[in-house]
């Protein structure tokens, strides 16, 4: 029986890109060309890379239905992936971009049946197979880890992290309310 599934999968990226969109958000326009250290990304960089960063796995899952990575030209790929992340986006731009194709992924993740998620995929040796779902689930943790990058960036700026803030405004509640009894 497969207790994680193409909901659970879909609901967890929804959440994720929603945290990062927030973060877009937070972020003045015009610190978006910040660099926090040299030869990192801008905070436009980085926001725009968030936005293509699954399209690796929808070419691989949803495009081509690979079966094995061997023969991939992962260079092609990756000067195609640049070329659309390049650009002068606005932030508005940039967070409806966010928005848009996260929506768009999240909904052909909920429309994947089991059968399809236990499906394997080698590596580029043809070794190594891991399920599709587990290749998929590589798309939220890589904006994840990006997302870190941005809440580390934003402390940089003088923005407290929305989700930090959310989290002393639970304390605080907590403290009135044992204060109150």
């Amino acid at each position: 029986m497969l207790v994680y599934g193409p909901t659970q999968l879909a609901n967890a990226f929804r959440t994720v890109r929603k945290n990062t969109v927030r973060i877009a958000e937070d972020i003045p326009e015009e610190q978006y060309d910040f660099v926090p250290a040299p030869g990192a990304r801008s905070v436009r960089e980085l926001l725009c890379h968030i936005a293509f960063a699954a399209s690796f796995q929808e070419d691989v899952h949803r495009v081509k239905r690979l079966s094995t990575l061997q023969g991939y030209d992962f260079g092609a790929f990756g000067r195609e992936t640049q070329a659309r992340e390049s650009g002068s986006r606005s932030k508005a731009e940039i967070v409806e971009l966010l928005e848009t194709r996260g929506a768009d992924f999240a909904g052909w993740l909920e429309s994947l049946s089991p059968e399809f998620l236990a499906e394997t995929v080698t590596d580029p040796s043809g070794q190594n197979p891991r399920s599709r779902l587990e290749m998929l689930m590589a798309a939220k943790e890589h904006e994840m880890h990006h997302r870190g990058q941005l809440m580390l960036i934003e402390r940089m700026l003088g923005v407290v992290p929305h989700l930090t803030r959310q989290r002393l405004e639970r304390m605080q509640a907590r403290e009135r309310q044992a204060a109150a009894v």
